[in-house]
């Protein structure tokens, strides 16, 4: 690392004076840059003051390098952990509830720009993005690298295994896998008298 950054240092000027060189002044930049500072600046952060500076509850914990686009059209509940490289697009409206993991690298969206690629129409503004509220329920659990796509409804206590694609509503309590995703049990007090039951052991209780 010293070896690396000796041989950087005679350079820090030039490069960057290339890399402003590449700036593009516009309102659009300025308030993308300003995003980009942010996330930058939070990785010094730790995951309940990154929460704190997204706007979420004070319980809440967001780790290193996950995005949330559009906070401000976040509704989220309390005790809510996001794991790193998750995505969460709030732009079209979503609903997180209270207790529920979004977990590492899972991605959850509210808009698509299908159309726009479609027309021939992918341009800086999205005239052509479609916006659908997308919501998540309380103690539910999202395991990564998962995918949500916008509009789906995921009911409280339902919980989504590792890589999945969840393209339709998931209804409370059921667990789903697969792409797309499709039920393949539930939650049910079987289910967490089992998971009880392990934490005992392991616990040696």
């Amino acid at each position: 690392m010293d070896e690396f950054l000796k041989a950087l240092e005679p350079r820090i000027g030039e490069l960057m004076q290339e890399v402003l060189g590449a700036r593009i002044d516009s309102e659009r930049n300025r308030v993308l840059r300003r995003d980009i500072a942010l996330r930058f600046l939070s990785q010094l952060l730790t995951d309940d003051e990154r929460a704190r500076l997204l706007g979420l509850p004070a319980s809440c914990r967001v780790r290193e390098n996950s995005k949330i686009l559009m906070p401000e059209k976040l509704v989220c509940g309390e005790h809510v952990w996001v794991g790193e490289n998750a995505y969460i697009d709030a732009s079209g409206g979503l609903e997180i509830g209270d207790h529920t993991t979004i977990g590492v690298g899972v991605y959850v969206w509210t808009h698509t720009s299908a159309l726009a690629n479609l027309l021939l129409a992918n341009r800086p503004g999205g005239a052509q993005v479609i916006r659908r509220p997308t919501r998540i329920g309380k103690g539910c659990y999202i395991v990564g690298h998962s995918v949500i796509n916008p509009g789906v409804t995921i009911g409280d206590g339902a919980m989504v295994l590792p890589m999945s694609a969840v393209t339709r509503d998931v209804p409370a309590g059921s667990i789903v896998a697969g792409a797309p995703a499709v039920p393949v049990a539930e939650v049910d007090e079987a289910f967490i008298a089992t998971l009880q039951a392990e934490l005992r052991t392991q616990r040696g209780a």
